[in-house]
């Protein structure tokens, strides 16, 4: 059996020690401030030189030559809340049965501690092919504007983003982007004893039922269907009133195919309901995969996938990919865990992935 080398060894006891400390400080958010804080600890230990604005923290690598092409290495800080299903403390850090528990264990703090121990592995390489920035940030689990979308004009043009998001090590080569809308059928008030009035819920439920079934002509090769789900619906006042308006709202999962205007021209040519988009921020992602980090990555045998989540790769206006130990089902679940395994793989493979690129 090969023996490990001793760096893996040395940065996978700390990524699992640091990890423990970080799980164990609440970091929702937009509430992001002591994490960041106890990572700049951690940074200044570790003698890397580092800036932070908000809750944002980034570094460059020791030897950062501005002729140089730039990968960006990008995780968050920031976790959901901890749901009512929990049946222990979310922010008890226990290893248990080779399990490191705890909110943020999987989303997405080990592919964060693998992804910064891996950049403490290159901070000091001289003569590196490409320069390395790290960058743990903020609000990724609300596609907030002070996260990674804040940071972008601070650092220097990227070439290549690595977003760390549990993947279990396999390369997301697209991610769907999302459209949130607000849609609006409007009827007429009247008496429910009556034959009067427009029932505006009527009228929207022919308009779900398009949302429900429509298929949009052209499928993505990497990432498949859009995908439209009918979320939340609210109407009436009272139970003799026949309502006037009923809203709804549309999740609506977009791929490569179509531009955020396209699918809208096309919803606003099928339905009668108001339709307000939220926001047009978050875009699908991706890259040619003739790229040399989907080029590397295949030959340590990495999978190649469409991802449907986001992340922050749809903030980053750049070539980029999404890879991470863990597995995403666990994201969002009550009593979230990581693997220790995993966080090894990851520490093994973002470094052998670098490697093929650095050097």
């Amino acid at each position: 059996m090969q023996q490990e080398p001793a760096w893996l060894l040395v940065n996978f006891n700390q990524s699992v020690q640091r990890l423990q400390q970080l799980i164990s400080i609440p970091s929702f958010s937009k509430e992001e401030h002591d994490a960041a804080t106890c990572f700049e600890k951690w940074m200044n230990e570790d003698g890397i030189t580092y800036q932070r604005a908000c809750n944002n923290l980034w570094a460059t690598n020791k030897y950062f030559d501005e002729c140089k092409p730039n990968i960006l290495l990008n995780s968050h800080l920031d976790t959901v809340k901890p749901n009512s299903g929990y049946t222990r403390n979310p922010f008890d850090a226990s290893i248990i049965d080779d399990k490191l528990l705890g909110l943020g264990s999987t989303d997405a703090g080990g592919a964060l501690m693998c992804l910064y121990h891996t950049f403490k592995q290159f901070y000091l390489t001289e003569n590196l092919a490409y320069n390395l920035i790290f960058a743990a940030t903020a609000e990724e689990e609300i596609s907030g504007k002070n996260g990674i979308e804040s940071m972008i004009p601070l650092l220097p043009k990227l070439d290549l983003a690595i977003v760390g998001e549990p993947t279990e090590m396999h390369l997301a080569i697209a991610e769907k982007g999302l459209l949130v809308l607000d849609c609006l059928s409007e009827g007429k008030a009247g008496h429910a004893a009556r034959n009067e009035g427009e029932n505006a819920i009527y009228k929207a439920l022919v308009d779900i039922d398009w949302f429900k079934n429509y298929r949009f002509p052209k499928v993505s090769t990497t990432l498949g269907e859009i995908k439209m789900s009918v979320t939340m619906i609210q109407a009436g006042v009272q139970h003799n009133v026949i309502p006037a308006e009923c809203t709804f709202t549309v999740d609506v999962r977009c791929t490569d195919v179509y531009t955020h205007q396209e699918i809208l021209d096309i919803i606003q040519q099928h339905v009668t309901c108001k339709v307000t988009p939220r926001s047009t921020r978050i875009k699908p992602s991706g890259i040619d995969t003739t790229h040399p980090v989907v080029l590397a990555a295949q030959t340590l045998g990495r999978n190649l996938y469409g991802s449907p989540t986001t992340s922050d790769q749809a903030l980053i206006p750049y070539p980029s990919v999404k890879i991470g130990p863990g597995n995403s089902a666990r994201s969002h679940q009550a009593d979230e865990f990581i693997y220790l395994y995993e966080i090894k793989e990851g520490l093994l493979i973002y470094h052998q992935l670098l490697s093929k690129l650095l050097t």
